[in-house]
């Protein structure tokens, strides 16, 4: 009986190109619905992979299609932009796609040649051919193939056009010789170093002809003072980083050297592949004379902004809405379904309290990345990180930064993962490092909660503003200012680095396609869903477990007496009132009792010297949950129930009444500012602590994040109190 005979591989190709090149698109197309994302190994860069099912038109009825990051040249200085190189000259694919803008193909064959020069099977995908011939450019594919050693493929991917043709191709490339690299003309000097490079390259990466050669350009372009590279060998480094120091002691700049070769093969080429029109005032330059307007741009950016800002809000409060009574439901009927009793309370105020807390997220999420997505795709995106470049770039912060800095007053979990759209890991690291600080919505029930227990009937301030008012926008504007002085920090201490330099093209404006909006927005969602979401859910079982146990049996029995009681006296609405009010004072006692309390009881030194007792003490740990927690983890020490709200008049008229040990007055005007300005610098999230874990792929950036925001909340707060308390400020 004769072997199975062996199955050939499948063939992988990987998809390369710049941004706005229509790739994403191009992509979508052939994965259909089959794409498979996740990360790369030590970064945050996605990964996405599908199987491309080409069926009859080819042999190989499926390709393994890897869509690589978008990207402008294969030089690199960071893990992020190592990708691409990795991916072609480690990986080897079987062929390599690169997708072209047609309406610029003078800057975007730059890439195209970068990959031909590493010796791989290439086809080149010439896409947005519609909006290249609507723009009188006429395009020779057959002279631009010729001289690249690649086959061109006209295509339209918005619409599908050309797909069969690239799959032909694609198929062809596969089994077929690989033609001969172009061959750049470099001067002698250049030459020198390219060979000396390429001899260490071949011996060290174990590579051969083009290949190696491949392997010496990137190295001269990349390696240096600085680069965050990774697995370079060390000879490579070595010999890259001597002949760069030898060109410049000689006055000779080796990238420019490098650089300018290739272009000057490139506008040979196009000046006899490629025929342009006249160029024309086109729609795109008559709307950028206003979006990227010094003035008129930041108008229209702040209305953009308001849309966006104003959808979050508001937009996604429905759906959160009913997300919060489904859960509630679902904790109702295990509640009511299931006898008393530690597994009962488990699944309801830990396993369902905190799937909660997951999907609570889902809508704003899924809000943001859609408009986020809409922008980015329509050609938006890049007009305002060039708008707001100038005011971000004086903090440290990428001109991209100013989207997920708006959408903290929102809710930093969706803000974080809005970080993606800066390519720079370090200038998104200090992005999300210091975006918290903004002040979201969940601080608000805080806010209203605080000013109206302590500002109450005060008078107005000039006779026009309340007081509650213009403290409540002094802690929105706190929570800015401290946003922009981190990150100033941040920048030049825990991830120091240069000011970040904005390089980007305006593209065209295009009308983004829906699938890709939904696509894209689903991506997002799901991510957080299995990677931050696991996460929240485990906090949050461990919460409920420090605000819970251990109880105390006297408290139990002493309740239990009462409600025989009450039952013996009273009937009807008297005792659910009476019965309601045994249960509030129970779950507040044995709060006290639980290892959150104390724990609040075990701080209690420590904070007293901010204002607060051990109860804010409790409150502030019940916080870590969401920050809006800590109003109704409140009501339960002051024994009010948990369904106390910042409008609670009960709970507030507790807080008014309560005393410290001393006879003082618990909350007073200065106590309530100097709390609500540790809620405006304290990381009191753990959701946001565990998506900024996802994102920067370490827990190393969320211990720290928690640990500077704490020091700076207690420091500012310990600031506030004390020298208040001294020039006797809101103490009555």
């Amino acid at each position: 009986m004769s072997a199975a005979p062996a199955l050939a591989p499948t063939p992988r190709v990987h998809l390369v190109g710049n941004p706005n090149a229509g790739k994403t698109t191009l992509f979508n197309a052939l994965a259909g619905t089959r794409a498979r994302t996740g990360n790369y190994p030590g970064v945050t860069v996605e990964r996405r992979a599908a199987t491309w099912r080409i069926g009859e038109r080819s042999k190989h009825s499926e390709i393994e299609l890897v869509d690589l990051p978008g990207t402008y040249s294969l030089s690199a200085r960071s893990p992020e932009e190592q990708i691409a190189v990795d991916a072609l000259l480690r990986d080897r694919p079987s062929v390599v796609v690169v997708v072209l803008d047609a309406t610029s193909l003078q800057r975007s064959l730059y890439l195209a040649l970068q990959v031909r020069e590493t010796g791989l099977p290439t086809v080149v995908a010439l896409n947005m051919m519609d909006e290249a011939r609507a723009s009188g450019i006429a395009i020779d594919e057959a002279a631009i193939g010729g001289a690249l050693g690649a086959t061109v493929v006209p295509i339209v991917a918005s619409r599908g056009e050309g797909i069969d043709a690239l799959a032909r191709a694609v198929s062809d490339a596969i089994d077929a010789e690989v033609a001969p690299a172009p061959k750049i003309t470099h001067d002698a000097a250049t030459e020198a170093d390219l060979r000396a490079v390429e001899e260490v390259a071949a011996r060290t990466l174990d590579v051969t002809g083009d290949a190696a050669r491949a392997w010496a350009s990137w190295a001269l372009l990349s390696v240096g003072a600085g680069d965050e590279l990774r697995d370079v060998p060390a000879a490579l480094r070595a010999i890259a980083e001597e002949r760069q120091t030898k060109a410049e002691q000689q006055g000779r700049d080796l990238d420019l050297a490098l650089v300018a070769a290739r272009y000057a093969f490139l506008d040979r080429l196009t000046s006899t592949s490629v025929r342009e029109a006249r160029p024309a005032r086109t729609l795109t330059d008559r709307i950028d004379a206003i979006l990227v307007h010094p003035v008129l741009g930041f108008v229209a950016f702040a209305l953009v902004m308001y849309v966006v800002f104003e959808t979050l809000f508001s937009w996604s409060d429905p759906a959160i809405g009913l997300i919060e009574d489904g859960v509630g439901w679902a904790q109702g009927l295990a509640r009511g379904g299931m006898s008393e009793g530690p597994f009962r309370d488990l699944l309801v105020d830990g396993v369902l309290a905190g799937v909660g807390n997951v999907i609570v997220f889902v809508p704003q999420i899924g809000l943001l990345f859609l408009l986020i997505s809409f922008l980015e795709d329509s050609g938006y995106l890049a007009r305002v990180a060039f708008v707001i470049d100038r005011v971000m770039k004086a903090v440290g912060l990428h001109g991209k930064a100013f989207v997920p800095l708006l959408s903290g007053f929102a809710c930093a979990v969706p803000a974080v993962m809005a970080t993606r759209t800066i390519a720079s890991h370090k200038d998104r690291l200090v992005t999300m490092l210091a975006l918290p600080l903004m002040s979201c919505s969940a601080r608000l029930p805080v806010y209203v909660l605080v000013t109206g227990t302590v500002f109450a009937g005060e008078s107005r301030i000039a006779g026009i503003f309340s007081v509650g008012a213009v403290v409540l926008l002094s802690m929105y504007s706190l929570s800015v200012v401290a946003t922009l002085a981190a990150a100033a920090v941040l920048r030049r201490t825990a991830v120091r680095g240069p000011r970040p330099t904005l390089v980007l093209e305006l593209p065209p404006y295009r009308m983004p396609l829906v699938r890709n909006l939904l696509g894209t927005t689903w991506e997002r969602v799901r991510a957080f869903l299995v990677d931050a979401g696991t996460i929240i859910l485990a906090l949050t079982i461990v919460l409920w477990a420090l605000l819970s146990f251990p109880k105390s049996d006297e408290v139990a029995v002493a309740h239990e007496a009462q409600r025989i009681e009450a039952r013996a006296e009273l009937e009807g609405d008297a005792l659910d009132e009476r019965l309601a009010v045994i249960d509030a004072s129970e779950a507040g006692q044995q709060l006290e009792h639980s290892a959150a309390g104390r724990l609040g009881k075990a701080i209690e030194p420590a904070i007293e010297p901010l204002g607060m007792d051990w109860r804010m003490g409790v409150g502030v740990i019940g916080a870590f949950a969401a920050r809006e927690v800590f109003v109704s983890t409140l009501g339960i020490v002051f024994g009010i129930g948990d369904d106390a709200d910042e409008e609670s008049t009960s709970l507030r008229e507790q807080l008014r009444d309560a005393r410290r040990r001393d006879g003082s007055k618990l909350m007073t005007p200065l106590s309530g500012v100097a709390l609500m300005v540790f809620f405006v610098l304290a990381c009191q999230c753990m959701s946001t602590l565990a998506v900024v874990k996802r994102e920067s792929g370490s827990w190393k950036w969320p211990i720290l994040m928690f640990v500077y925001m704490t020091v700076l909340a207690y420091v500012v707060t310990l600031g506030v109190f004390q020298i208040g308390s001294a020039l006797g400020w809101g103490t009555g």
